[in-house]
């Protein structure tokens, strides 16, 4: 897990994968969100209380602890309870476990379907501060 001031982290991005939870953190920093990486259940649950971010990038096949269960404590939790959560998945929606909308998350995307340009899309709308204006397009053109 990468240290940052806990009161300037905008996103923790949960990802076993570290060369693609790299790539999120840099295209998200390339927008201007701060961000730390978790790369597995636990660690997930320890940077989300400590750092309090506005949005956490979960993905569900996770070691030592599934996404689906990191979701369902912080949402049994003061700290995490409100916190915007964005499920990035290679699962198909209708494999992944029942109940996530429930749980109260943003949207879920599958990893392979994803490109750059619909992350930056996606991150810069939920964590778009009231009455600004919605282009958050400025990294599109390098949508792969």
């Amino acid at each position: 897990m990468t240290e940052e001031t806990t009161a300037n982290v905008d996103v923790v991005i949960v990802e076993d994968q570290p060369d693609l939870a790299e790539i999120y953190k840099t295209r998200l920093e390339l927008l201007g969100f701060k961000s730390v990486t978790a790369g597995d259940g636990l660690q997930a649950l320890v940077a989300i209380e400590q750092h309090r971010p506005r949005l956490v990038l979960l993905d569900l096949m996770l070691p030592k602890l599934p996404g689906d269960q990191v979701l369902k404590i912080m949402r049994s939790t003061d700290w995490g309870e409100d916190v915007k959560v964005l499920i990035i998945s290679n699962l198909n929606e209708s494999e992944a476990p029942k109940g996530l909308h429930e749980l109260g998350i943003e949207d879920y995307i599958v990893k392979a379907n994803m490109t750059d340009g619909q992350l930056d899309k996606i991150v810069g709308e939920i964590l778009k501060p009231i009455g600004q204006s919605e282009d958050v397009s400025g990294l599109e053109g390098g949508d792969s």
